[in-house]
């Protein structure tokens, strides 16, 4: 008994010591981000590097426009929630409500293989795959298009793994106690199993949003990495995260301040995102 007390009392300080680690990682991250990219923005005017349409950081006058970083991300981020959420959701459903059991042993692993796959294996797969099937519709291959479907496929482990979960979650007694009022299967889950599981799922489309919004060398294969406002999703771009990683390894100065800017940037993004889910699950839960 003493031992399976001093046992619990260790892995109390444990479990205490990595949950201040995780904190004070996030601490650490955002000080160093904040402390190296405000000055910058202060300088240079918040709105005119987000609202500029020029990245010339060579240039005298060098220019720091990060307008079409901002909309690359936003338009390749978007482009992957609408094709890669319908497709995991559905999956999802599937997978806890109608899949048979022989497929279900092959169909979960196999999901639970692609959240294994580096990202560089799948920006080689889109850049010899994907990006020749876009070509041949318009364009070089390499666009918008291209990394949205990239990113959506990407997603697809996070959408279905946590989803899934969610709907098994979900009591019995609510699907059984439908069936009792005379709807069918296909009614059951959808009108009463997967509202009942939306907290979780809406949890994986924001956890696929931040992974889409945050993925770099992928896209950096495949999204054209052009400095300018895409006018179709047929035109190449360039997201903020492959905007830092082609360019923190060369600059200096006010370029390198920039591009930590450029961090700044990404990183309310994030913080808007999880907020606005936050609220979304607090008024879900007060009604």
């Amino acid at each position: 008994m003493e031992q399976m007390k001093s046992f619990e009392k260790i892995m109390k300080y444990v479990f205490i010591i990595a949950s201040l680690v995780s904190v004070l990682s996030i601490v650490v991250i955002s000080v160093f981000i904040f402390k190296g990219g405000v000055p910058f923005i202060k300088d240079y005017g918040l709105i005119k590097f987000l609202t500029g349409t020029e990245w010339l950081p060579g240039n005298t006058p060098a220019s720091f426009g990060l307008l079409p970083m901002i909309l690359g991300s936003l338009y390749v981020t978007v482009g992957a929630m609408i094709i890669g959420v319908p497709i995991g959701v559905l999956t999802a459903i599937y997978m806890a409500k109608f899949c048979p059991d022989r497929l279900y042993k092959v169909l979960s692993p196999a999901v639970q293989l692609m959240a294994g796959i580096p990202s560089i294996v799948y920006g080689f797969f889109a850049l010899n795959v994907i990006t020749p099937l876009i070509r041949n519709i318009s364009g070089d291959g390499l666009s918008i298009l291209t990394a949205s479907i990239l990113l959506a496929i990407m997603i697809l482990p996070t959408v279905i793994t946590l989803s899934e979960a969610s709907i098994r979650a979900v009591p019995k007694s609510y699907y059984e106690g439908s069936i009792a009022l005379g709807a069918n299967d296909e009614e059951s889950v959808f009108r009463t199993v997967v509202p009942a599981a939306k907290n979780g799922i809406m949890a994986s489309i924001i956890l696929a949003m931040g992974r889409a919004i945050g993925e770099t060398m992928a896209v950096l294969r495949v999204a054209g990495n052009q400095t300018r406002i895409p006018d179709s999703i047929f035109d190449g771009g360039r997201t903020l995260t492959t905007n830092i990683a082609m360019e923190m390894s060369y600059a200096e100065g006010m370029h390198r301040e920039s591009l930590i800017a450029t961090a700044v940037v990404l990183f309310v993004f994030i913080l808007v995102i999880n907020s606005i889910f936050m609220m979304l699950k607090r008024r879900d839960t007060n009604c």
